[in-house]
């Protein structure tokens, strides 16, 4: 079991809700992003996903599109992002996702990728545009070196897919609120519930609810529907707003109303 799966079934015992948080990793700095993470585990943060920046994210809304940009355009490289897991892995065990579009894996070399990420560190990999039916060759790495699989399961998937996702997915599934890109939004979709149940008859991996959640009220009730929330565009605009910033303080307000 992974840092991740471990941490899921603390919370279990627990009655515990995960708080899932993502950063893009080189945003505003490397630098920074280790800081960061130091800080969220010190704010109650469970699970961190680190993104990797691309040029095309196009799962993304303009928030972590702009993030991307800043943190390629200060040479942001995956290498890089392992470095700097290294780095948080010399003081925390929080648990840590990679969060990457399929490109910039492809380009390092999976093989080396998942014996590097597991030996800087990495918890596991979530591979935004890999579906699962064309990932049997990194599911077969991944779960050699000892790294989780996260997959993500939309409303608008079949039953057959998200079968699928859920065989597939290790540590946790990722289940979206909703159908479009990655941004703030005013209320939890009303998706989301029917979503979970789906996905839950089907698995007993842990499933985390994310996309739009943006507000303590939007956490609470993801919270009560998931075994954990992630909350990504919310912090990620802080940090673009507040470089420097109390980051934890935003966690601690996220989680206020639970």
């Amino acid at each position: 079991m992974t840092r991740i799966g471990e941490r899921f079934r603390l919370l279990k015992q627990r009655r515990g809700k995960a708080f899932v948080a993502f950063v893009t990793a080189g945003d505003p700095s490397l630098d920074r992003t280790v800081e960061v993470a130091g800080e969220m585990e010190k704010a109650g943060v469970d699970v961190l996903e680190l993104g990797v920046p691309f040029s095309d994210p196009l799962a993304d809304g303009p928030v972590i599109q702009r993030a991307s940009e800043r943190a390629l355009g200060r040479g942001t490289t995956l290498a890089r992002v392992l470095e700097a897991v290294r780095r948080i892995r010399e003081a925390s065990e929080l648990p840590l996702l990679l969060f990457s579009y399929f490109n910039p894996l492809l380009r390092f070399g999976l093989p080396a990728l998942a014996a590097e990420a597991k030996a800087a560190g990495v918890d596991g990999v979530l591979v935004t545009d890999l579906p699962p039916e064309e990932a049997d060759g990194w599911l077969a790495l991944a779960r050699a070196a000892g790294l989780d699989t996260v997959f993500l399961a939309a409303p608008t998937s079949p039953d057959d897919r998200l079968r699928r996702v859920a065989e597939a997915s290790r540590g946790f599934v990722y289940a979206v609120s909703r159908t479009g890109v990655t941004g703030e939004r005013d209320a939890l979709s009303d998706d989301a519930r029917p979503l979970l149940a789906r996905i839950k008859s089907l698995t007993g991996e842990p499933v985390a609810l994310g996309f739009g959640i943006s507000t303590p009220a939007q956490f609470a009730a993801a919270a009560s529907v998931a075994d954990g929330v992630v909350v990504g565009s919310a912090l990620v605009r802080f940090l673009e707003e507040h470089p420097g910033g109390d980051v934890a303080g935003q966690v601690r307000w996220l989680r206020s109303a639970t």
